[in-house]
């Protein structure tokens, strides 16, 4: 097992959080802006440098076998965070955002984001430390979140389905108009709340959807905890610049969905054969160099095959994918 000094945790918990707090100063308050392509690729290869630059640095600390780990589990990560970008789009399309107010929300999701995951990599890490068929019950739980998003892959989630947002839009006072980046204001004497506040609930209550399928995922990567949440963090800091980049082009990747889910659906299976290697060792393990090579190149095919039919098909969009069948849930409602 991999032991983590006290100073360890420390100062990975103190990078990550300066690097959130570099974020929320860029973000927030009076430097509130609009980003620009070239600033969304400075601020891109920065927090990717810097998760790569910590891999290295803990490779050669702890060993490259760990260090391997937490390189899968980064790619894992990373390519599942595209995917939020697809549901933070639909988010901000949905509740037409103002662009100067889309990097407040998009830190605030992440902090969110990072909570919840940590949370939920505690719980993970107790139970498979505890009971051991945990790793049969996530291959089947990531297996059946791969089937349902390849099945459903040309939809998108609906965000009229958020029980969050729907309670909060019937109990609480609402204003159609956004007052500066506020969660409050006062509309003739009477305080209400803003669209911000709800696409914060949409934003958080999503974060818990996706941490319950890529928890699970990057815990058939390595079992370490502190490699989960390292790879996840590093993963979530550089979002809000990867959003920017990258929102114009999502339309492009119309083959990320169908990726993902093999993604998910391969360490499914790695995380079942785990479990059954734990009963007999007759029984092969995948070994975590193996998990790295075909992720990535499930990745690569995918983005190349996305770019070659938008060529082809300039009309062809990209969608996130559901683990819901949209269409059924949009007929009840039109009838």
């Amino acid at each position: 097992m991999l032991e983590v000094t006290a100073a360890g945790w420390a100062i990975t918990l103190g990078l990550i959080a300066a690097l959130f707090v570099l974020d929320l100063m860029i973000s927030g308050g009076r430097r509130a802006h609009v980003v620009g392509f070239r600033e969304a690729v400075g601020w891109s290869v920065f927090y990717i440098g810097v998760a790569v630059g910590f891999g290295i640095v803990f490779g050669i600390v702890a060993g490259w076998e760990y260090g391997a780990e937490y390189f899968a589990g980064y790619v894992v990560e990373k390519s599942l965070s595209v995917d939020n970008l697809f549901v933070f789009v639909v988010i901000m399309s949905t509740f037409a955002v103002p662009a100067v107010h889309q990097q407040k929300v998009l830190t605030i999701g992440i902090l969110l984001a990072l909570v919840l995951r940590a949370i939920f990599i505690a719980l993970g890490a107790a139970l498979l430390a505890a009971f051991s068929f945990m790793f049969l019950i996530f291959g089947a739980l990531l297996i059946f979140t791969a089937v349902q998003l390849f099945r459903h892959r040309e939809q998108d989630p609906s965000v009229e389905d958020n029980a969050l947002v729907t309670f909060a839009r019937r109990r609480l006072p609402f204003t159609d108009q956004y007052d500066e980046g506020k969660l409050r204001t006062r509309i003739d004497g009477r305080k209400v709340f803003t669209p911000l506040f709800l696409v914060l609930l949409a934003i958080g209550s999503t974060d818990i959807l996706f941490a319950l399928d890529s928890i699970p995922a990057i815990f058939g990567i390595t079992e370490e905890a502190f490699i989960v949440f390292a790879a996840n963090a590093f993963a979530l800091l550089g979002l809000r610049a990867l959003f920017f980049l990258v929102s114009g082009l999502l339309d492009r990747l119309v083959y990320l969905s169908t990726g993902l889910s093999l993604i998910l659906a391969f360490i499914g299976a790695k995380l079942i054969l785990h479990f059954g290697h734990l009963q007999s060792d007759d029984i092969p393990e995948i070994e975590t160099s193996t998990s790295l090579v075909v992720i990535v190149v499930i990745l690569v095919i995918t983005t190349v095959a996305s770019l070659v039919k938008s060529r082809r098909d300039p009309d062809a969009r990209a969608h996130a994918g559901s683990v819901r069948d949209q269409s059924k849930r949009n007929e009840t409602r039109g009838s």
